[in-house]
């Protein structure tokens, strides 16, 4: 009988503990859930006999190794920070892990102890990271197969409301970890356009709105996500003269978030001194216009209310506003939409394009487009792999054929699935 561990029980966790559920109900396996909040985790499970939820402290390696011990698969969706602590465990127990966060630096000092007990550690196995790599992949490998030469890519993501749940100012919801939202970008960007390195700063990536089309839906807007030239070498386009990985939000989001950061209100480092919102957002005021101030309005970024007693930076503050005012209503659905935009020379050097779109509707505020396309790959994943259907082992993230191949095509099974359209 296989064992399935899951750390992590959060937003992203829902859409992926039901189809384990149903897994495990059908090949008379084990599901564990294990959560800090005992309760959180019970509440999405179905009380089927094969899934349990236990409480677990994964700084406690006492409790992490009982759990990872006698797991055969373990899948980490907790905060970035702690998947080192699975990992370190997982090495110590011989187990495979799966996690849906960007690979660090700390993971790939793991390598060689992976490598050398015959391990299989997948990362950047969720939405953007991952199911981006694999559809993106599957057509750069389809256009080189065929002769062609790629000398532009660009990849657009983003987690948005449905327009049937669209009802304010933001055209947006939080549909998963509120944190991310708030600090999304702070890092920079950088990326290639017509053989340029562009890097922008944090304040940068929002004072310019890139709009983009998606058949089927209004006008996006793009901002660069993060280090698009590392995954260069990785997507093997090498000599590429446009590269460039972006989040998609609507155009409104980006013209009330852009006075936001330049006014400084996501800073999660410098300690409070206020005691009303409207003290915390002054220097918002000169940054303020008829365009963007019925946003931060509605925010409630000019009330007299006081700081919540828990905020302790303004990233604090800005969290608790999107999680009391754009936070998902029962009935409100999500949607994601992916876009690959690649252009190319054929095999006869004529040149050819390539667009290919996702976009996936969310059934309700739980089972969220975002839960559904984060978790199913991982779930898909654990499956091939404890069957042997994927037999790799080392550190890997999704661009090989023998990953994204059986994923993806499990992936159209649940109505997740792209629409391709081309020009020679």
């Amino acid at each position: 009988m296989k064992n399935i561990l899951l750390f992590g029980a959060g937003k992203s966790a829902t859409c992926l503990i039901q189809f384990l559920e149903t897994t495990v109900a059908a090949r008379n396996w084990q599901l564990v859930v294990a959560e800090s909040n005992l309760e959180l985790a019970q509440s999405k499970l179905s009380n089927i006999p094969r899934a349990k939820a236990v409480q677990v402290s994964v700084e406690q390696q006492q409790q992490r190794d009982d759990l990872i011990r006698d797991a055969d698969i373990v899948i980490s969706l907790l905060p970035p920070a702690l998947h080192y602590l699975v990992a370190t465990s997982c090495i110590q127990w011989k187990k495979h892990l799966l996690t849906a966060s960007y690979l660090d630096d700390k993971i790939k000092a793991l390598t060689p102890a992976i490598e050398k007990n015959g391990l299989l550690f997948l990362c950047e196995m969720g939405l953007d990271p991952g199911i981006d790599h694999m559809s993106a992949m599957q057509l750069i490998h389809g256009i080189r197969d065929a002769g062609g030469k790629i000398h532009s890519f660009r990849s657009h993501t983003g987690g948005l409301v449905s327009p049937v749940s669209d009802d304010n100012p933001w055209h947006y919801k939080i549909s998963w970890n509120p944190r991310n939202v708030v600090l999304a970008g702070s890092a920079g960007a950088k990326y290639m356009e017509g053989g340029t390195v562009i890097t922008k700063s944090y304040e940068e990536l929002f004072r310019k709105i890139n709009e983009v089309r998606v058949s089927g839906l209004d006008t996006l807007a793009w901002y660069p996500n993060r280090d698009s030239l590392s995954y260069i070498p990785i997507y093997g386009l090498d000599g590429i003269t446009t590269f460039i990985r972006t989040t998609l939000r609507y155009p409104d989001f980006i013209r009330g978030w852009a006075p936001v950061v330049e006014a400084g209100l996501t800073d999660d480092k410098i300690l409070l001194s206020h005691s009303s919102i409207a003290q915390w957002s002054a220097l918002i005021q000169p940054l303020t216009n008829g365009a963007n101030r019925p946003q931060l309005e509605y925010l409630g970024f000019f009330d007299e209310d006081p700081i919540p007693a828990s905020a302790r930076t303004s990233a604090d503050v800005l969290q608790y506003l999107l999680e009391t005012r754009l936070a998902m209503r029962p009935g409100d659905k999500d949607m994601i939409v992916m876009l690959h935009e690649i252009a190319y020379t054929n095999a006869d050097g004529h040149p050819g394009s390539t667009n290919s779109s996702l976009i996936v509707h969310g059934e309700d505020h739980l089972r969220t487009a975002m839960a559904k396309t984060v978790g199913l790959p991982l779930g898909i994943a654990a499956v091939l792999i404890l069957e042997e259907k994927i037999s790799l082992t080392g550190l890997h993230i999704p661009i090989l054929p023998e990953i994204y191949t059986p994923v993806l095509e499990e992936l159209a099974r649940h109505d997740i699935s792209f629409t391709e359209t081309s020009a020679h």
